[in-house]
């Protein structure tokens, strides 16, 4: 009797959950892994961690929102900031910016509620009626310890730009003195590995020469004008997190001038916006990619096509469920 009752009490104690079970944003499923996907602003709440420590140690992907293009002559955005980690209980292939082995990268959570901030895209320059109305910056995205910067503003005619560094930095234009503006610094402020690259420095003025840089992407720094072309925007960085393969965090190309460069700067692969053709409006960042707007057109410093604004960021969780 006594060994048949502990049987019986054992076979009806039932066994506790031993992996992970969280909510919050959109969730999917690729094999023994969930994936969260927030493209607003949310709560990743977990309600029971794993078990095993290694099973709380989640992947993710965290990009800001990009910059948005300048008016006049006006460069390419830089896209949002890039940040990655691949844990090792939920492989994937990942960018070429993930960043396990830093230490401080990696985020371990326990049952309770992340507020998880997806950072809007930098609105289009105000207006769009003067020679120096430049781009405005992307907005940063959150998750617990991370933040990823917002992509720098792209320049206009009319004068430096101290604040379009950022996340990726925008890009520069010329001056009329004569000159040209740098490109914003990217990976503003510093992370390991590098949340993004530096936007492409802008033509020197004169005719025939004056064009306008692309912005910084995660992985490719935005190109430089030219005398007969303004510069593509940067390429994004590409992951599997989703379990299909997507590039984010593009940068903006810079829009055509009537000096010689009437050829726009195409958009860096995952989501930049390419630069306007003379008379026509840039295209903006694709929305949840960090891509960076594209640059307006100009002929002299007036803006005869406008800049665009930058793509909303995003923020993804992947971790073991089973």
């Amino acid at each position: 009797m006594s060994f048949g009752y502990q049987v019986l009490g054992f076979g009806s104690g039932g066994v506790s959950n031993p992996y992970m079970v969280a909510t919050g944003g959109t969730i999917t499923e690729s094999g023994d892994d969930k994936i969260h996907t927030f493209t607003g602003p949310g709560t990743f709440t977990v309600s029971n961690a794993a078990k095993e420590a290694a099973d709380n140690l989640v992947s993710y992907v965290v990009v800001a929102g990009g910059g948005s293009g300048g008016a006049g002559h006006g460069a390419g955005a830089g896209a949002g900031g890039f940040r990655e980690v691949v844990s090792p209980s939920s492989p994937y292939t990942g960018s070429p910016l993930e960043g396990y082995p830093t230490a401080g990268n990696r985020i371990t959570v326990t049952a309770t509620g992340y507020p998880i901030t997806v950072g809007a895209g930098g609105a289009a320059p105000a207006g769009q009626s003067g020679s120096t109305s430049k781009g405005t910056a992307g907005v940063d995205s959150i998750f617990s310890c991370i933040t990823s910067a917002g992509g720098g503003r792209g320049s206009s005619c009319g004068g430096a730009n101290p604040l379009n560094a950022g996340g990726s930095g925008g890009g520069g234009t010329y001056t009329p003195n004569p000159g040209t503006t740098p490109g914003g610094a990217g990976n503003t402020p510093a992370t390991t590995p590098a949340q993004g690259t530096a936007g492409g420095n802008g033509g020197t003025y004169g005719p025939g020469a004056a064009s306008s840089g692309g912005g910084g992407g995660a992985t490719v720094a935005g190109t430089a004008g030219t005398p007969t072309q303004s510069g593509p925007g940067g390429a994004g960085a590409t992951t599997e997190i989703t379990a299909s393969s997507v590039a984010y965090a593009g940068g903006g190309g810079g829009g055509a001038t009537t000096y010689g460069a009437p050829t726009p700067g195409s958009g860096g692969t995952g989501g930049g916006g390419a630069g306007a053709a003379l008379a026509a409006v840039a295209t903006a960042g694709d929305p949840n990619t960090g891509g960076g707007g594209g640059g307006g057109s100009g002929g002299g410093c007036a803006p005869i096509g406008y800049g665009n604004a930058g793509g909303s960021g995003i923020v993804i969780i992947r971790y073991k469920f089973q």
